[in-house]
């Protein structure tokens, strides 16, 4: 008998803001994909994360990257163009998904190779509606790429 290994799909949440981890946290929780979502609070933690440096020595890349653009230490600027350069991270899908609609922010997101820029809503209900929106299309209908 044909049996397919279940995926699970490592998502990093780089977010500074607790109300915003809490409520991503319990939507993918009860979402239809098995996933272990890892948070980092500020761009300095996502870099080391992401070079699996100090306490994160043995993290598993993430499939993907749900991203804040204002963050402490390093904002999401900076920390999208260094994954967007590096060989060994630059495959991974980066959501950026913040409060900003400034035209000059969305313009830069893309240019440094964003795969999705999305308004935060600022609305409880439409906010849950995003993040089952994302899981919908970027962990269900998505072809991930294959880690390095």
């Amino acid at each position: 008998m044909y049996s397919e290994k279940l995926k699970i799909i490592n998502i990093l949440l780089v977010e500074d803001n607790p109300g915003d981890v809490r409520l991503t946290q319990e939507v993918l929780k009860e979402g239809k994909i098995l996933n272990v979502l890892n948070v980092v609070i500020d761009g300095e933690e996502a870099l080391e994360y992401l070079h699996k440096e100090g306490k994160y020595a043995t993290a598993e890349l993430p499939d993907i990257i749900l991203l804040d653009l204002n963050l402490p230490k390093i904002d999401g600027r900076e920390v999208l163009e260094h994954i967007k350069k590096d060989p060994d991270l630059k495959r991974i899908p980066v959501i950026v998904l913040t409060t900003s609609d400034a035209q000059t922010d969305i313009i830069k997101m893309y240019d440094n190779h964003a795969n999705c820029y999305i308004t935060k809503p600022v609305d409880f209900g439409q906010f849950i509606n995003v993040i089952k929106s994302i899981e919908d299309f970027w962990l269900t209908i998505v072809k991930l790429p294959p880690k390095k």
